[in-house]
């Protein structure tokens, strides 16, 4: 049911006041439908209109009716202007407002209750008014009477500024927000044109399209379609350039509208309300797929102007739509197949072969056929290449591997880099092919920087195999896995040896660029051998240096001690032998005894083959492990070792002394004074043994010679008499 509510400036309304009040309405009203409808009860006159009329000129001021919703339900509401009030002023109007349930409009534009019979010229005299259990439309503004009358209305050309108009509407349906605002001096001719336009839009549209027919205030008028007058708009205008305007008077002005708007007003030129319909029910206003409707149904009509991209569209709606598309739109099709566009001719073939349609399937078959050649040898990227191979694949066309394979390299040669993607999008039995041909692609310098990203090389790789027949791409791919994949470098380095051309050993002084670890580099000289390529040779002294440091920890591991084995056995000359003899050399230095620990320092202090950062780092290393030792063992390997060794011993064994040992400052902590009274004991166990280190005897002579040194080193050696002794005779030695 719909509830009536009559609204305007009376003498004593139903609550004893007199001004503008509800005077009547339908008992029963919603909650809140009374203040909801409030905001819209209003009405100006043009600003050019009588200011004090007779009950004559009355019938020319523009009649508003208002359609919009408020909680929920429609709401309709006509405004007439009545002049003057119970007390003889001007400004009063008679409002009815019609507020309905949803499904009283179910089929029905709201458009169509312009001249409906319910409203009324005047307040009714009585405070009840009766619910109206129908909402039946108003003569003249039926679809058939509006395109007659369409037909002969001007200026210009009707049906293109219906197409304009159109396009206007939906924008500010899909945006939600602005207005379309419609200028003319007869209401009349407003009421129309919204009629049109409301028909044009599907039902839950037209629905969704607030409008007024006239308003003196556009620019603040909440609708999306206003109309107003020519003297209204031209004090408003200033304000409201946000709108989208139609002058009714002047026509359609300049500018193209979009296919749907257009097949829109084609409809209406031949009055095909059908094909209104139709629109409908193949996209709502403002779906996406609204312009592929149109484009569908424009190739039903035999339209030759429907673009490549328009038919692509109406394809993605055929298939996306298939079973909602009526029969008669497949039927009316056909005969345009021939020269049809590769997408709209794999959407028909699908629809026909799901329908049983043979002979169309099997013409569609021939014509996606023939465009997928067509693609092949047009295609700009891999994934076009890809996609034409699927295309053929679903219509279960035959596919040449040597098109697809000419057709990935062209596009390879020319920068296409989405190997992947391509890839994953290409049919099983078309992978083969278009990986061969991105390769042989490759081979051509011009696009290989832009293809060769790091995905693609990975992705390469995978397919060794088939790059070892072009050398050209095999070993930019190779290189840049090796960098990126240490882990894979020595299988690369494999595959590398294997190719027949190319900067090969430039490739693998960039893929070694940071030495291997100890067990790569000995699984690359049991895989490859020493003597299979220069940049390899010098990759176990690579090797060794990078593991001497910091401090050589790392040159005892059993990993490094095995391939220094494997290297002094496969390299036995050069210097990789000689850094492996030295690394061996450093194993024993810190693990042997003192006399082979003696013999270990003295090849690494001597050995003048070995890389120097090795051995300096090396012997630094050995040192500071060996200072760590017990006395005796430092002094019996001091004895043992060549007088240099034994200087350079010293030497580093001083600078591992903290700070304030070496300087002789006093007081020291507990561990300080440990390792003082130590190194001294060192001094002195080898003067006993009658060798002297001048440096060594030097620092100890001062570390010893204060009070509480001496007192501390008393107490340290009180079980060695003959040591105390010895201390007694460096100390007297340093004495004038």
């Amino acid at each position: 049911m719909a509830w009536q509510l009559h609204y305007t400036s009376a003498r004593r309304g139903p609550t004893g006041r007199a001004g503008f009040q509800f005077v009547a309405e339908t008992p029963g009203l919603p909650d809140g439908a009374r203040a909801a409808v409030t905001p819209y009860l209003s009405y100006r006159p043009p600003p050019d209109a009588p200011l004090s009329p007779g009950d004559s000129e009355l019938d020319l001021f523009p009649v508003s009716l208002l359609y919009d919703e408020v909680d929920g339900r429609p709401l309709l509401l006509r405004c007439r202007y009545l002049g003057r009030d119970y007390s003889g002023r001007y400004g009063n109007f008679f409002a009815h407002a019609v507020v309905a349930e949803p499904e009283e409009l179910e089929g029905l534009r709201p458009a169509e209750l312009w001249q409906a019979a319910h409203w009324t010229p005047l307040p009714a005299p009585e405070a009840v008014l009766d619910p109206l259990d129908e909402l039946n439309p108003g003569a003249g503004l039926d679809p058939e009477s509006l395109a007659e009358w369409l037909a002969d209305s001007g200026p210009g050309d009707p049906y293109a500024l219906l197409a304009q108009l159109v396009d206007a509407v939906a924008g500010v349906l899909g945006r939600g927000h602005g207005r379309v605002v419609l200028v003319a001096d007869d209401v009349e001719l407003v009421a129309r044109w919204i009629a049109v336009v409301s028909y044009s839009l599907p039902v839950a549209a037209a629905a969704r399209l607030s409008f007024v027919t006239y308003t003196a205030d556009p620019d603040g008028a909440a609708q999306r379609l206003v109309g107003t007058t020519p003297a209204v708009w031209a004090a408003a205008q200033n304000h409201a350039s946000h709108a989208a305007v139609f002058d009714l008077r002047q026509g359609a002005e300049g500018g193209r509208a979009s296919r749907f708007a257009r097949t829109v007003a084609g409809c209406w030129r031949v009055r095909d309300f059908g094909g209104l319909d139709t629109l409908g029910e193949l996209a709502p206003l403002n779906d996406p797929a609204q312009e592929a409707a149109a484009a569908l149904l424009a190739l039903c009509r035999g339209d030759a102007t429907v673009t490549a991209g328009e038919e692509g569209a109406a394809a993605e709606l055929l298939s996306r739509r298939g079973p909602g598309i009526p029969e008669w739109v497949w039927r009316d099709l056909v005969p345009g197949v021939p020269s049809m566009g590769l997408d709209l001719a794999l959407a028909l073939h699908e629809r026909a072969r799901e329908a049983g349609a043979a002979d169309v399937a099997r013409q569609c078959a021939l014509r996606v056929g023939e465009r997928v050649s067509d693609a092949l040898a047009e295609a700009t990227g891999l994934r076009d290449v890809a996609e034409a191979a699927g295309v053929a694949e679903r219509a279960r066309v035959p596919l040449d591997p040597a098109e697809v394979s000419a057709s990935a390299a062209r596009c390879v040669r020319h920068g296409s880099a989405e190997l992947r993607a391509a890839l994953a999008g290409c049919p099983a039995g078309a992978r083969d092919a278009l990986l061969d041909g991105a390769v042989t692609g490759l081979a051509d310098a011009e696009g290989r920087t832009a293809v060769l990203t790091p995905g693609n090389c990975d992705l390469l790789y995978e397919h060794a195999e088939r790059l070892r027949r072009v050398p050209a791409a095999a070993i930019p791919v190779l290189t840049s896995v090796g960098r990126r994949h240490p882990g894979r470098r020595t299988k690369v380095t494999g595959e590398l040896l294997r190719l027949d051309g190319g900067d090969i050993e430039a490739a693998l002084r960039r893929i070694w660029a940071t030495p291997p670890s100890a067990a790569e580099c000995a699984e690359l000289l049991d895989a490859h051998g020493p003597a299979v390529h220069p940049a390899l040779a010098g990759l176990p002294s690579r090797t060794f240096t990078r593991l001497a440091f910091p401090g050589g920890d790392a040159l005892a591991d059993p990993a490094t001690l095995r391939l220094a084995d494997r290297v002094r056995e496969l390299m036995p000359d050069g210097r990789a032998a000689h850094d492996a003899a030295l690394v061996q050399a450093y194993g024993k230095a810190i693990t042997a005894g003192p006399a082979r620990a003696a013999r270990a320092m003295d090849q690494i202090g001597g050995s003048g083959g070995a890389t120097p950062q090795l051995a300096g780092e090396a012997f630094t290393g050995a040192a500071r492990r060996l200072f760590l030792r017990p006395p005796g063992f430092r002094a019996e390997l001091l004895a043992a070792v060549s007088a240099p060794v034994r200087a350079r011993l010293g030497e580093q064994w001083t600078a591992e002394l903290p700070g304030r040992v070496r300087a002789g400052r006093t007081p020291l902590r507990g561990g300080e004074v440990e390792q003082r009274n130590a190194l001294v004991e060192v001094v002195l166990r080898l003067r006993k043994r009658g060798v002297t280190e001048p440096s060594l005897e030097t620092w100890a002579r001062a570390a010893a010679g204060r009070w509480l040194a001496a007192k501390q080193l008393d107490a340290h050696l009180a079980r060695r008499p003959e040591l105390r002794a010895e201390l007694r005779d460096l100390l007297a030695e340093g004495t004038p």
